[in-house]
């Protein structure tokens, strides 16, 4: 992706110059000048991930990467905007042209867009930064054991730890997922971006999480990012249970819960065990429910057929914007947000709790703190 962002970046910029700039009655150093700021602003991320960090984690003031991810923003919306523009002139341009009523291409049409635009990015970085509320699921297992109706589990995924979402954020996150006292706390990945060194402050707040039952967490692709060996013990010195395909068994009132938990299959690129689900489940009683934690949700399908109960996931972010998430549930095998029913398994794909500084933006597609209630049923 990161070969591929200067290209699709490069494009976004070459169509808002053709199609917003240029038109402008203005002087062309005015044209010129704004072209070359609009440049710059499609750029940021080559920018910053050269000069000030990495593209993962730009290590800029948080009040400057917020600037910058709203700027971005406002260059993709535009683009978007500019596009669903021209391919409603493509459909309507005859019998408006022959009405005499063409109006898409005037000067206002083109300020009200802009506008639209600027809108849109204030209100979606707000959305993608701001502290997530409480979202309330019940899902209901067949055959599930009466000690475990009305267990609760909350999960955090895609925290992305990071001058973006730094230690206040975490803080708060931490703090309200407390305040649910569930039996179990699970957090599927993309914990951080970023080096142990620049983060260790911005997680220490994950110390604080707390539940009878544990804190158990999973690796994202993020994780690999960044030197994950370095991670590994950064994490469990939080007092993180961290599964790379392998279990724990949870006794809870006479019943077990097997929670398994997977790497990802970034792992493979850095020379690290891929997810091994047969690995994971060895040992794994028969008669367990079996919750598993795997960050993407692409799976599900192969997870199923294992015999896994419930299947928790994140990465997806929920497609972030609507009407773009159809895009990430093409990519996801399906899969982008919500409680899915796969064969007889459950699974549920987070929004995600935070997200990526690279697209810090949310329409439509909210972020959430999950708190999941297991329920009994036929």
């Amino acid at each position: 992706m990161g070969s591929l962002l200067p290209a699709i970046t490069g494009t976004m910029w070459l169509y808002i110059v053709w199609r917003f700039v240029w038109p402008m009655g203005s002087r062309v150093w005015v044209r010129l000048g704004l072209a070359l700021l609009l440049l710059l602003t499609s750029q940021v991320h080559q920018i910053t991930g050269r000069y000030f960090g990495s593209l993962a984690s730009p290590e800029v003031p948080h009040a400057v990467l917020v600037v910058l991810v709203w700027a971005f923003a406002f260059v993709l919306l535009l683009s978007i905007l500019l596009l669903l523009r021209d391919i409603i002139g493509v459909l309507v341009w005859l019998p408006l042209r022959q009405s005499g009523r063409w109006v898409l291409g005037a000067p206002a049409v083109r300020l009200g867009l802009g506008v639209l635009a600027l809108g849109l990015a204030t209100l979606g970085v707000w959305q993608a930064i701001r502290v997530p509320d409480v979202r309330q699921v019940s899902v209901t297992i067949p055959h599930l054991p009466a000690a475990l109706d009305g267990y609760e589990i909350v999960q955090l995924t895609d925290l992305h730890a990071s001058q973006l979402l730094p230690r206040s954020w975490q803080a708060s996150v931490v703090a309200r997922a407390n305040q649910l006292k569930p039996d179990l706390i699970v957090i599927t990945g993309d914990l951080s971006d970023g080096t142990v060194a620049a983060r260790v402050d911005d997680v220490q707040p994950l110390a604080r999480l707390s539940a009878p039952d544990g804190v158990i967490a999973i690796p994202g692709n993020h994780e690999y990012y960044s030197n994950y060996s370095q991670w590994i013990p950064a994490y469990r010195a939080l007092g993180l249970t961290l599964l790379e395909n392998s279990h724990v068994l949870i006794l809870h009132g006479g019943a077990t819960l097997a929670v398994v938990g997977l790497t990802d299959r970034q792992a493979q690129r850095f020379g690290l065990p891929g997810p091994d689900l047969h690995a994971a489940m060895q040992g794994v009683p028969v008669d367990a429910v079996v919750l598993l934690l795997e960050h993407r949700p692409g799976s599900a399908p192969e997870n199923a057929r294992a015999g896994v109960t419930l299947q928790l996931s994140g990465h997806t972010h929920g497609g972030q914007i609507l009407g773009l998430h159809y895009l990430t549930q093409r990519v996801n095998n399906g899969f982008v947000s919500g409680l899915y029913a796969v064969g007889n398994m459950a699974l549920y794909v987070s929004n995600g709790t935070g997200l990526w500084n690279g697209l810090a933006v949310r329409l439509g597609r909210s972020s959430e703190i999950t708190r999941i209630t297991l329920r009994a049923g036929r």
